[in-house]
């Protein structure tokens, strides 16, 4: 699976937030923690949805978690 251009905040973030687990962040977020996985390791870019609950659950702006990287490998 190619990596896709959009880039995340998501583990440091989960970090700051008391080691929030990939397992809970996936229940906030109502997928499954493999989701996560992939959306962390930048394997998968998530929906507009899924981005949103992703920020919310972090407490954070959207653009505080993901951002566009065209052309970063």
């Amino acid at each position: 699976m190619a990596a896709t251009q959009v880039r995340n905040h998501i583990r440091k973030l989960r970090f700051a937030r008391d080691e929030m687990t990939q397992q809970k962040l996936a229940e906030q977020v109502g997928v499954t923690r493999q989701t996560i996985v992939a959306i962390e390791k930048e394997k998968y870019s998530p929906s507009l949805e899924v981005a949103f609950k992703i920020a919310l659950a972090l407490g954070e702006p959207l653009d505080a978690v993901f951002f566009y990287a065209p052309g970063a490998k």
